[in-house]
């Protein structure tokens, strides 16, 4: 059976981007379940008001949700990424991350790898990506996985949408990761970390 993960930072409390991930969770649930149950991730999360940094995972199938899961949330350090051409049909949050999986095993002596798909670069194994020129920062335009951090950030005009081709990367100085819960700016690396 095919199921399906959110992952929602909390934050003094509260559920950071809560509408974006509904939005997800919405959008996936009519996608490959229509006329199943939906999922109301307000009704079924269990927010402790000193929980700060907290990840909430919530897996769900056709018959809604099925766990709710509350850890602290320590982010994987990552100094280097490697370069690893995959084909990787990821648009919905899968719970199964094979595909994934493979391409991580291929990063060598590196941290983490940036996947590049049919020529464009797209996400980490674990995050969204942007990358900065000392002016502005812009996110490929088709990423394996539309993140709910990344759609905040495109809302809110912090960055834009650019097709990023492995030549285009030395015209940035900056690569950021970032998903739901590794906070816009609290992992930025040097271009020349990729390899």
């Amino acid at each position: 059976m095919c199921r399906f993960i959110e992952t929602i930072r909390v934050e003094r409390g509260q559920a950071c981007n809560l509408q974006l991930h509904q939005a997800r969770v919405d959008a996936t649930m009519a996608r490959f379940f229509p006329g199943s149950p939906g999922v109301s991730l307000a009704g079924i999360l269990s927010l402790d008001p000193v929980w700060d940094g907290v990840k909430c995972r919530v897996v769900y199938g056709r018959g809604g949700a099925e766990s709710v899961t509350y850890a602290p949330y320590a982010m994987r350090p990552v100094a280097t990424l490697r370069l690893v051409e995959a084909d990787i049909d990821y648009g919905y949050k899968f719970e199964d991350r094979r595909q994934i999986d493979r391409a991580f095993a291929l990063r060598g002596g590196c941290d983490d790898v940036l996947i590049v798909r049919r020529g464009m670069v797209a996400d980490t194994s674990i995050a969204n990506v942007a990358f900065g020129d000392g002016r502005e920062w812009f996110t490929p335009r088709h990423p394996l996985l539309p993140g709910t951090r990344r759609a905040a950030l495109l809302r809110d005009g912090v960055v834009g949408e650019l097709d990023i081709r492995v030549a285009d990367i030395p015209r940035f100085s900056h690569i950021m990761l970032f998903n739901a819960m590794i906070p816009w700016g609290a992992c930025c690396l040097p271009s020349g970390s990729i390899r």
